[in-house]
């Protein structure tokens, strides 16, 4: 049996370790597009405060690691793939048969229409290239404009931080991180930048990047200039599923997938940021551009790829752990409530603490934090157990920080 997986990131090396174990006698080729080993883009921050190298960076560090697995690494660019040959094609012209075929082709940076964007000097900061163009320019010192303040903008402003530059975020949204905080939250991590030193600048967009004598000049919506020796960009991503044009499998915004992660073609399996899987608080379907999510799909659709129909997937809970020059922040599940839930808060605007709870009936379906570090996890396990809090329910709606309370009683039956 050959099984072919497309993309090297955490889901496509998990789906080849969980192949491996299942079927020790089968072929596996990983075919990824960049010239470095499978690595993780989560520890590129931390190789741009030195406190991991680029070897630090890869998502298995043994020496001969895929060759002890009898993984065959095979680096290029996959254009087409062909459904009823089973085929796939690379750029090099070359042509691969499959058994089952794993597309775990990731997401790439959303590079903003503007003018200037190519200009050198101008950056994502998505993949150790980047990284290495990162360090060259961000010195001590150096003017860093950051565009966007979303999830991976934050992680980033923390390395930047840490190098000593000068730093201004630029935000269209009204907030920090709107996908994943509330106005009130989202507010409150702003003042906590601010109080670090970052100029952060909201309801306002980026119409354009100029090479100026200095460095550049980035043009804000409202004429106002910033001058910059580097900019990066972090305005979302998008799933790489372009190249699968004609070949009849099904996308939207990602892959379409069944609940065995299977794409409408038989024998091709998707994973990762580009397959939209189901979501375990909503039972719909989407992109869920998150590691943990990648590594549960890769494990599933391997062991569907081993025998179909073997395992169902059933959902990934949507969920977000951010810290922010040392000011932690989560998200979990249906976070931002619907029209008929219930929900609590509780607001300590001095101390950048902020908690919100999320309910239906007497169940926790979402939760957002911000300074709050204490039963996460049980916070977590009670949103995805959907267990009934019965009498707990208005307990924490009066008091929510009773998380460990409100699982002793309602999971272990504890008053």
């Amino acid at each position: 049996m050959q099984h072919i997986v497309i993309g090297a990131g955490p889901a496509g090396v998990t789906a080849c370790e969980a192949l491996r174990r299942l079927d020790p006698d089968c072929r596996i080729s990983l075919i990824g597009d960049e010239p470095e080993p499978p690595y993780s883009r989560m520890a590129i921050p931390y190789l741009l405060v030195d406190h991991i190298n680029e070897q630090g960076t890869y998502l298995r560090k043994t020496d001969n690691y895929y060759q002890d697995q009898r993984i065959d690494i095979l680096q290029g660019t996959v254009i087409a793939v062909n459904p009823a040959q089973h085929t796939i094609t690379l750029t090099q012209g070359d042509t691969l048969q499959y058994d089952r075929l794993l597309i775990a082709t990731g997401a790439s940076p959303i590079h903003l229409p503007i003018p200037g964007i190519d200009l050198p000097g101008v950056h994502t900061c998505w993949s150790l290239e980047d990284a290495r163009a990162i360090v060259a320019r961000a010195t001590a010192g150096a003017s860093v404009v950051l565009i966007g303040a979303g999830f991976i903008g934050c992680i980033i402003m923390e390395a930047l931080v840490e190098r000593g530059v000068h730093l201004t975020v630029v935000e269209r949204e009204d907030r920090m991180v709107p996908r994943m905080l509330d106005d009130v939250a989202g507010g409150l991590l702003k003042r906590w930048c601010e109080s670090k030193g970052i100029t952060v600048l909201t309801n306002c967009g980026v119409a354009g990047i100029e090479a100026s004598k200095t460095g550049l000049s980035v043009l804000l919506d409202n004429g106002h200039p910033l001058s910059a020796n580097l900019v990066i960009t972090a305005t979302g991503v998008r799933s790489n599923n372009n190249f699968l044009a004609g070949s009849g499998i099904e996308c939207d915004q990602g892959i379409l997938v069944n609940a065995y992660l299977e794409s409408n073609q038989q024998d091709i399996f998707a994973a990762g940021d580009v397959a939209q899987g189901r979501d375990y608080s909503s039972g719909g379907y989407s992109v869920q551009a998150i590691q943990p999510t990648a590594v549960e799909h890769g494990r599933i659709a391997a062991a569907n790829m081993i025998t179909q129909k073997s395992v169902r997937h059933a959902g990934s809970l949507n969920m977000n752990i951010l810290d922010t020059l040392g000011l932690i922040s989560t998200s979990f599940g249906q976070w931002m409530g619907g029209e008929e839930s219930d929900h609590a808060v509780l607001l300590d605007e001095g101390r950048y603490r902020y908690l919100s709870l999320q309910f239906e009936d007497d169940r926790l379906t979402g939760a957002s934090s911000l300074g709050h570090t204490e039963h996460i996890g049980v916070l977590r396990g009670l949103i995805r157990s959907r267990v009934a809090l019965g009498v707990w329910k208005q307990r924490l709606m009066q008091d929510p920080t009773r998380l460990m309370e409100a699982y002793l009683g309602s999971v272990q039956g504890m008053v």
